[in-house]
């Protein structure tokens, strides 16, 4: 694990039990292996989609940091080439800032439980490199990426914080979220920074085996102007909606499972007003329950993966099962996950 700026956190370090099942194709790629624990680099190796195989993060050395001063609270800025691995403990960030990616690459965030963030001041804060730079102030993301490229956020536990969950904007690409649990929150994640910004015509989202729900309101995404590819991911529920956009973005839904909320919005998909040159959404294989539905429209974009970031979707009546371990991970170090 890396970083540069200490954060106000609440650190438990539990050894827990907690055999997963690991089945879908991230996670059959390492919780089997009874030496997970002492060769973490190995993960590095399992990530699909858009982030591609993370093997410039397979570092020789782990370096332990530790929270000395709760009371120092700017972000949590992470430099470029690093891994934040958190399995087989319980790493908590709350009541406070959360972890930023700006102007980075090659960055694995791993195994946190990440919630109540709030936003902050503007002050000092320590950026990687050492250089000390004055912020203008944090709005509460629980993680925050900008200008940014191959990003891999894996088996996180995301909650309660006060702006979004996970954003993506200003000119980044290359994401894969997968295997997070969001879950109690309004605005959940948005991909693009606004409809102005059209340099996010360019990103590239990967969100697979993540779990949504309950009680979130929306923005499962809500993206701009760029392509998400959403496949093999569970949605308990929303309030508003499920997946929205604005400016014309792609996506192609793959083989999800919607789960309608009992109230009489059913509708999975929302248009947000903004000018859009054209709207090619797209439900392939996705299943539908308790009355949800999909406002499909224009043609199916492909992902176009290479051969590093390739992965074959399931069906989804096994997505429950892809998922069910979604989320931070408490495994014991000591057996296979």
């Amino acid at each position: 694990m890396d970083s540069t700026s200490q954060f106000k956190a609440i650190l438990f370090v539990l050894f827990l039990i907690t055999p997963i099942s690991c089945m879908n194709v991230i996670d059959k790629c390492w919780c089997n292996q009874p030496n997970w624990e002492t060769n973490r680099q190995r993960q590095a190796g399992c990530s699909v989609g858009f982030a591609g195989k993370m093997n410039g993060n397979r570092g020789k050395d782990v370096k332990l940091y530790t929270v000395t001063d709760p009371s120092d609270d700017p972000p949590l800025f992470v430099k470029s080439f690093t891994t934040i691995d958190g399995r087989g403990v319980n790493v908590q960030i709350g009541y406070g800032s959360g972890i930023v990616l700006e102007k980075v690459t090659n960055v694995i965030i791993q195994g946190l439980r990440i919630h109540d963030c709030r936003s902050q001041p503007g002050g000092p804060v320590v950026l990687p490199g050492g250089i000390t730079e004055q912020l203008t102030g944090a709005d509460g993301d629980a993680i925050r990426l900008a200008s940014m490229s191959k990003i891999w956020i894996d088996h996180n536990t995301l909650y309660k914080s006060e702006d979004g969950l996970l954003d993506v904007m200003r000119d980044s690409t290359d994401v894969t979220m997968s295997n997070n649990w969001f879950h109690d929150h309004d605005k959940v994640m948005l991909l693009g920074h606004d409809d102005g910004y059209l340099r996010d015509r360019k990103m590239r989202v990967t969100l697979a085996f993540n779990r949504f729900g309950p009680n979130c309101k929306q923005r499962m995404p809500r993206i701009r102007h760029g392509y998400a590819h959403i496949v093999n991911n569970l949605y308990n529920g929303w309030g508003d909606y499920a997946i929205g956009g604005s400016m014309g973005p792609s996506i192609k839904s793959q083989s999800n499972l919607f789960v309608a909320p009992n109230s009489s919005n059913k509708k999975v998909t929302s248009r947000i007003a903004g000018v859009g040159t054209s709207w090619n959404w797209q439900s392939v294989g996705d299943t539908f329950e308790n009355g949800a539905r999909f406002k499909q429209s224009g043609r199916i974009i492909r992902p176009k993966y290479n051969k590093q970031q390739f992965f074959r979707d399931e069906n989804a009546n096994r997505v429950r099962m892809l998922t069910k371990d979604a989320g931070a991970i408490l495994c014991s170090s000591r057996i296979r996950c």
